[in-house]
């Protein structure tokens, strides 16, 4: 079967090529499969990779995009067209292709995206596209909340290459990964560390990460606020990192935090984390509750001195700490590649069946 995998418009590939959707499709797309996306200097090593030349020049950026796509397309048609975050453009697509399945894949809470905001647009799209799938059942509820007998909706959680993650070598490091922002709980961090690391003798904290992700990302406001609080607290800061190198760390570290206030569409960090062999401390918000189960210490993102708690008594319990890294690799397991692509080629199948069942719809 070949497919078209469409990354969104606005995909930013790093210096390494670390796009969020981009890591993982660089990791999904089979022998058979084709990426298409916009130009990049990274182009992907592993599968096939089209880059797009937007048409209609005057039309909005996602437009462009998406005719650049159906020429793209037209010139190479596949047996199924899968959109990754735009609902927009799979639409656009199932108006020039109305004779190939295309299926929308959710990374990110539909009811912020244009074509799925309300019911009667989320409702539109499952009557039209070949199947959605978001990567937590959090998005599913969210995709379906206010739809009328909502059809049962396939979930297909994000994943890592367990064969390729560094072998758990902990050190004496508490970690934040991630973007320094409130909604990542940063200040939480910081504040937490500055209880609990003067309790704590031999362990140091550091911070990867910046506003956006890449080297050239801005100074913000709540950055610069941020960083005299975090040298007070004995917490490094090192900016931004490549993804290669934010992995080397978590393996490093004895515990990771993910305290992050908003509701993650899934939590990509956390499974990192875990598949790295650390001991994981997280906000069970959104998709963070169904990525670290019952392997992870919960934390209150908005209470610095349970952090601080909790990160003393795992700190100071070489045995609880070993227990939970151990429960994390266990956890993370059950997100391993092999049984991603056993899940992809499923859900394929599904697709084709439920497409080729379907009455025609307008065009």
């Amino acid at each position: 079967m070949k497919a078209a995998l469409i990354l969104p418009p606005r995909e930013m590939f790093s210096p390494d090529g670390s796009g969020a959707v981009g890591l993982l499709l660089k990791l999904l797309a089979g022998p058979d499969d084709i990426v298409y996306g916009m130009p990049t200097t990274n182009p992907f090593d592993t599968a096939a990779f089209r880059p797009v030349a937007p048409k209609l020049r005057l039309a909005p950026v996602a437009m462009r995009y998406a005719a650049g796509l159906a020429a793209a397309l037209r010139a190479n048609p596949p047996d199924i067209i899968e959109v990754h975050n735009r609902p927009d453009i799979a639409l656009f697509l199932t108006q020039r292709f109305p004779r190939i399945p295309t299926s929308l894949f959710l990374h990110n809470d539909p009811h912020g995206m244009r074509g799925a905001q309300t019911p009667a647009d989320r409702t539109n799209l499952l009557q039209r596209l070949a199947m959605i799938t978001p990567v937590s059942a959090y998005l599913r509820d969210r995709l379906l909340e206010g739809i009328a007998n909502p059809p049962s909706v396939r979930v297909f959680p994000n994943f890592v290459d367990l064969d390729a993650m560094p072998k758990p070598r902990p050190e004496q490091l508490i970690l934040f990964a991630g973007r320094i922002v409130a909604d990542k709980g940063a200040d939480s961090f910081v504040a937490a560390c500055s209880l609990a690391l003067p309790t704590l003798s031999g362990w140091r904290a550091e911070m990867i990460g910046a506003d956006r992700f890449g080297a050239n990302s801005p100074e913000t406001p709540f950055l610069r606020a941020l960083r005299p609080q975090a040298a007070k607290a004995g917490v490094i800061m090192t900016g931004w990192k490549p993804h290669a190198e934010v992995l080397q760390a978590m393996a490093r570290a004895a515990i990771v935090v993910v305290p992050s206030r908003w509701p993650e569409p899934f939590g990509l960090t956390a499974l990192e984390a875990m598949a790295c062999g650390s001991a994981l401390l997280c906000s069970p918000r959104g998709g963070l509750s169904e990525v670290m189960g019952k392997a992870a210490v919960p934390i209150n993102p908005d209470a610095p001195r349970d952090i601080a708690a909790k990160l003393q008594a795992l700190a100071g319990d070489d045995e609880l700490r070993a227990e939970i890294a151990e429960a994390g690799l266990v956890q993370a397991n059950r997100f391993g590649l092999p049984a991603a692509r056993a899940r992809l080629a499923g859900l394929r199948e599904a697709a084709l069946t439920h497409w080729s069942q379907r009455q025609p719809h307008p065009i």
